[in-house]
């Protein structure tokens, strides 16, 4: 009785033994699976870049332009046709073989609401696969609204590196103190300013207000961030 017993005990074990490692080798079947079925060849992978100090082209001084490596005649020329109001401006004036070094570090910032999708994809680190998430979420009401939905396809180090190259243009009676001061160049005084003269009734009541603090020129590029809400 004893040695039936312990015949039962032998094979129960060895039955164990068996379906545990039958179910260990289908996990791994299944874990394999997983990981090759998930990885999509055709998916475009977004690798965050390291960020870097990179000026905007109507702002930087001939000082900021020099130490990018750009050449006196270049610097000088960038300096004379500002502002640019369009990266596609400074684009085509730009006659170097690295472009896309440059741009890491000089560029003119995207108007999210406007730029064709394949345009986006002259900003360092971003392809077709990123371009589209850029254009998909149209209208940018808020730099907020950027920063919540790029953010579901990269860190937030990523978005705040995309902030360097794009902005959200602004309604000039309705625009939070956030919104103005995440506009390229704008600080807490312009930004005072811009709320100072509320409300506004068309552009040219925002050219007389604006044009007392600023020059011309400075008045061009800061007009392409804002806009009126037809009444």
């Amino acid at each position: 009785m004893k040695k039936i017993s312990k015949s039962i005990v032998v094979f129960a074990l060895a039955g164990m033994c068996f379906v545990s490692c039958k179910d260990e080798k289908k996990e791994k079947e299944i874990i394999t699976y997983n990981v090759e079925t998930t990885e999509n060849p055709s998916e475009e992978k977004v690798a965050p870049m390291s960020i870097k100090t990179v000026f905007n082209a109507n702002l930087a001084t001939e000082a900021d332009l020099s130490a990018l490596g750009l050449n006196a005649e270049t610097v000088s020329q960038i300096v004379e046709k500002r502002p640019f109001l369009s990266m596609l401006e400074l684009d085509a004036l730009l006659q170097v073989e690295n472009k896309e070094e440059v741009y890491k570090t000089l560029f003119v910032p995207f108007n999210l609401n406007t730029t064709a999708e394949a345009d986006f994809m002259m900003i360092p680190g971003v392809g077709k696969k990123m371009a589209h998430e850029f254009e998909e979420y149209r209208p940018y009401t808020s730099v907020k609204q950027f920063k919540r939905e790029i953010g579901k396809y990269v860190d937030e180090d990523e978005v705040k590196r995309y902030l360097n190259y794009v902005f959200v243009p602004v309604e000039l009676n309705t625009a939070t103190e956030e919104d103005i001061k995440a506009l390229p160049g704008v600080g807490d005084k312009m930004a005072h300013e811009f709320e100072e003269y509320r409300p506004y009734k068309n552009m040219a009541q925002f050219r007389k207000e604006i044009g007392k603090y600023v020059d011309d020129n400075e008045l061009k590029r800061l007009e392409r961030l804002v806009y009126l809400k037809d009444n």
